[in-house]
């Protein structure tokens, strides 16, 4: 997430009422999750185990819970409670402006667009020419669409990351102010649910087709030309580059990558990256040859066992 103007640390340490490391005119651009942050963005840090990772990432300010020494070329804001403290900064620059009408007055729709009855379309919405948004879609705020799509019905866009922090009290949400952003050409099936970004982009890549029921995670960006089947959960954080094939019902775990025009089998648990170009199958997941010449000797266990007796 960018900032319409550029801040000072101290700006942002009194915003959010913290003390701050660096010069008080350091620069401050936008925040970000560590995987897409840029020089110029807020990364926050709330355990040990991460610390390193987040101090030597490309943001150059880190919101952290501890004193620790600042990197060279770097500024540090030091929070009692960062996951609060950066929840506190997406809600002043990315605050949740109710809607009261179907269509927003500050929505965009091109040229040919077809908009059937009971479509939410929210606040700042772009959806580019010769679209068909069928009944019962919900388009979150901020979302962008381009040309040439359809989305059927029951289909929400732009829901908030499945992105939680346990508490004594219970579970406390990162608050999601990113966007969903759908390119050319693409064909989503009914009841498909797409999460916004935390601070970034969720993507579906031009020419891409998701069957019905299909789930995309918060973050997740899928390539050009993938064909993905019904009842398949996508976790959030993924890379699934261009012209992967996700059979019915698969499941990812997140932050993984699946290499360009590689296919998975349905049914198939990817617990892990894998590289593109090839066929693959079962949990955890396996080169589908492999897997299937283990499931063919399985099957040869009781010949074997009365061989031996």
């Amino acid at each position: 997430m960018k900032f319409h103007k550029e801040y000072s640390l101290q700006d942002i340490a009194t915003l959010i009422e913290c003390t701050y490391v660096g010069d008080p005119a350091f620069p401050v651009f936008g925040m970000n999750e560590i995987h897409v942050v840029e020089p110029g963005d807020i990364v926050f840090v709330d355990h040990p185990k991460y610390y390193d990772k987040a101090l030597q990432s490309a943001a150059t300010i880190v919101l952290i819970n501890k004193e620790v020494a600042c990197p060279e070329g770097k500024a540090l804001l030091i929070s009692d409670d960062p996951f609060r403290d950066f929840n506190k900064l997406t809600k002043h620059f990315k605050p949740f402006v109710a809607s009261n009408t179907a269509i927003s007055p500050s929505a965009k729709i091109g040229a040919n667009t077809v908009i059937q009855p009971n479509v939410f379309i929210g606040n700042g919405v772009v959806i580019g020419d010769d679209c068909f948004i069928h009944p019962n879609v919900a388009i979150y705020d901020n979302t962008v669409i381009g040309n040439n799509v359809i989305i059927h019905a029951g289909t929400v866009l732009g829901a908030d990351a499945f992105y939680y922090k346990k508490r004594a009290t219970g579970f406390d949400q990162l608050i999601s102010g990113g966007r969903v952003v759908i390119e050319d050409n693409v064909g989503i099936g009914a009841l498909c649910t797409i999460d916004k970004g935390v601070t970034g982009d969720t993507t579906i890549g031009e020419g891409t087709k998701l069957d019905n029921q299909v789930h995309v995670g918060h973050d997740t960006v899928i390539g050009k030309k993938c064909l993905i089947a019904s009842q398949t959960g996508i976790a959030g954080c993924v890379i699934i580059e261009d012209e992967v094939t996700l059979w019915g019902q698969v499941g990812t775990t997140s932050g993984i990558t699946i290499g360009s025009k590689a296919v998975v089998m349905g049914q198939t648990g990817v617990t892990k990256s894998v590289e593109g170009g090839k066929s693959y199958f079962g949990t955890p997941i396996q080169e589908s040859r492999e897997k299937l010449k283990q499931l063919a000797n399985i099957k040869k266990i009781p010949e074997i066992l009365n061989k031996l007796k």
